[in-house]
């Protein structure tokens, strides 16, 4: 009840604007690696209160809602990035018990055996044996990785070093660092593309992502588009249906994609797109660089109180 009459004091005749949570992963249980990641019951938990505090709609219907003036009060929509096999096999039949509905963004180069670079260093440190890793041959450093406070901190350094290499780059240290690490690495974590069928048919929608989760900002226009334009096709082909929404990758304005960015999604016929600034979409917001947040807080009264706080923050969209 808190929640929910936060959210009515903030946002009379639903001026307050769009709230659009972004998740990534819903594990089936807790990961020691990554305590604060988002699990079934977590999952379900969130549902719970996001239901209870707004008016839950399909991203595609808010797009339209948001470009006609016609938002309902307390709107929301829920949203997954990259592609992971759990939000098929844990996600969605949550979605489903709650009767709600998402949007998810799929990555398509990671479909059917791939992984994110990300992931092959959380991976690799991981199953690494305990001792060192020492990529110092290859300028990354040397890690230690007794313990899993130590693996959390080679995971965050390893990770912070790559991020904003150029693409062609990141992989190719990535590859060298799979090598000196000698381990195998599993190949199940994203979704094959039976499975983003399953979310299309199972009332969900499905997004571009592009093909290599770049850093738009970071490549020539003309591959920066053909990223965004062959994501595209490619779950076209898989659902055999347009896909309407694109999500940026990484989503920071300004930083991860640009002005040419935005109307490259319009030029190929997307009807919205979200960036990850923090705040509320309002009815003047430009529907290609939507905001998005992320449910963080675990407890109900922290959650509604980040809820009341997203709806009044001005998101920076400056690119």
């Amino acid at each position: 009840m808190l929640g929910k009459g936060l959210m009515r004091m903030l946002s009379p005749g639903g001026k307050s604007g769009l709230s659009i949570f972004i998740y990534h992963r819903v594990l089936p249980h807790k990961d020691p690696l990554f305590p604060a990641e988002v699990d079934r019951a977590d999952f379900d938990r969130d549902l719970h209160r996001i239901k209870s505090m707004f008016n839950v709609m399909s991203l595609l219907d808010a797009v339209h809602h948001i470009a006609a003036g016609s938002l309902p009060p307390r709107a929301a929509c829920i949203t997954f990035d990259d592609g992971y096999a759990d939000n098929a096999e844990v996600a969605l039949p949550v979605l489903q018990r709650h009767k709600l509905p998402a949007t998810f963004f799929v990555a398509t180069g990671f479909l059917n055996g791939g992984r994110m670079w990300n992931d092959t260093v959380i991976e690799l440190v991981r199953r690494h044996p305990e001792g060192v890793i020492d990529a110092s041959a290859i300028g990354l450093g040397s890690h230690e990785i007794g313990s899993t406070a130590r693996r959390q901190q080679a995971i965050q350094a390893l990770i912070g070093q790559l991020k904003y290499l150029p693409m062609e780059h990141r992989l190719d240290q990535v590859s060298r660092l799979v090598d000196i690490g000698g381990i195998g690495l599993p190949d199940n974590l994203m979704m094959s593309s039976a499975q983003v069928n399953e979310l299309n048919t199972g009332g969900m929608d499905i997004g571009g992502h592009t093909v290599n989760h770049p850093i738009l900002a970071k490549l020539p226009p003309a591959k920066a588009r053909a990223e965004i334009a062959e994501g595209k096709q490619a779950l076209e082909n898989i659902i055999g249906e347009p896909v309407r929404l694109f999500a940026y990758p990484n989503g920071k304005p300004g930083a991860d994609y640009l002005a040419e960015h935005v109307a490259m999604t319009r030029d190929l016929g997307f009807d919205g797109a979200v960036s990850t600034a923090w705040g509320a979409g309002k009815h003047t917001n430009d529907v290609f660089q939507l905001p998005r947040f992320s449910p963080w807080d675990r407890t109900p009264l922290r959650f509604a109180l980040r809820m009341a706080r997203n709806l009044t923050t001005q998101a920076d969209l400056a690119i």
